[in-house]
């Protein structure tokens, strides 16, 4: 890993879905979730990236934000899924990998987590 890694980090596994033919317009589109490509992404970390107050009437609920920090060259899209352990997640927005404009220093990439239940 790039000067990106973590050193209490964790392997995570990206997963997508292969590209199978539609059998009406035979365009390549994703296929199902039952035999999707596997990769390790090693010394990355999912965490917590923000939390956000919803309250009303009836309730105070906190909801918590996760997303995967890893190396800028992961190859991690939108659609995909992260496993964690026994969790599941589903990359919800782009991958950004910021790089400082004054050194371009570039540490790791954020990406927006949703889990997956089901």
């Amino acid at each position: 890993m790039s000067d990106g890694g973590f050193a209490y980090g964790q392997d995570v596994v990206r997963q997508r879905r292969r590209l199978v033919a539609d059998p009406y317009s035979k365009k390549a589109r994703p296929g199902d979730w039952t035999d999707p490509e596997s990769l390790l992404i090693d010394d990355a970390s999912v965490a917590s990236s923000s939390s956000r107050s919803t309250r009303n009437e009836t309730r105070n609920q906190i909801i918590t934000a996760k997303s995967l920090y890893c190396d800028p060259e992961a190859d991690v899209r939108v659609g995909d899924r992260i496993l964690v352990g026994s969790t599941v997640y589903e990359v919800e927005a782009k991958p950004e990998a910021d790089v400082n404009p004054f050194t371009g220093w570039q540490p790791v990439q954020e990406i927006p987590l949703k889990e997956v239940s089901g």
